[in-house]
């Protein structure tokens, strides 16, 4: 997985082969067509992989209350970096997104991914709600709605145009603090400097 991260980054998706897989890994591309019949097959893997990977970093977020988890997962997904293999990376996810509509094996894994970020909000939002951290009227499954629409939105907006993250996530931040709370919540104790 390892290597077929390293190769998206090089490579992008359309023009990655086995073969670039099998140069940045110590096996062979015939090991890897052992294993996997396809570079899609790889790829299904691939994001399979991610997916599990980005779950155990989300459950397992910083922060005492269900806003501080919500405001570290918020920034874990629109994390900025300076890093161009990261930002290679993000450009093939962005390609592998856009096969979405015409391969039923990506757009599976990618529901699954978005399935994943949607319920952990959704959850960390409940647990707000039940704590008396939020507003009554706060519909978590809307939320949680509108949090992946926008923290998607902006991924695709940094590849595609230059578009800061550290923007988005101070708007979103501020619509937390100022949509989101209950009035008498003390914004410092649940996360907000």
């Amino acid at each position: 997985m390892d290597a077929t991260y390293t190769a998206l980054c090089k490579h992008g998706y359309a023009s990655l082969r086995m073969q670039d897989i099998a140069d940045e890994s110590s096996k062979s591309k015939a090991t890897l067509h052992y294993h996997y019949e396809s570079k899609q097959d790889l790829l299904y893997a691939f994001l399979d992989y991610l997916t599990d990977s980005f779950a155990e970093r989300i459950e397992t977020l910083e922060g005492e209350t269900p806003i501080a988890q919500l405001l570290s997962l918020i920034e874990t997904s629109l994390e900025p970096t300076e890093d161009d293999g990261l930002k290679e990376f993000r450009t093939a996810l962005l390609e592998i997104k856009a096969q979405g509509p015409y391969d039923d094996r990506f757009r599976a894994e990618l529901t699954a991914f978005d399935r994943l970020l949607h319920d952990r909000i959704r959850a960390l939002l409940d647990d707000a709600r039940d704590a008396g951290l939020v507003r009554d009227d706060t519909d978590p499954d809307e939320t949680a709605e509108f949090i992946v629409t926008v923290l998607n939105g902006a991924q695709t907006r940094h590849v595609a145009v230059g578009h800061e993250l550290e923007c988005t996530r101070s708007m979103l931040e501020t619509y937390i603090c100022r949509q989101l709370l209950a009035d008498d919540v003390d914004r410092t104790e649940v996360g907000f400097e």
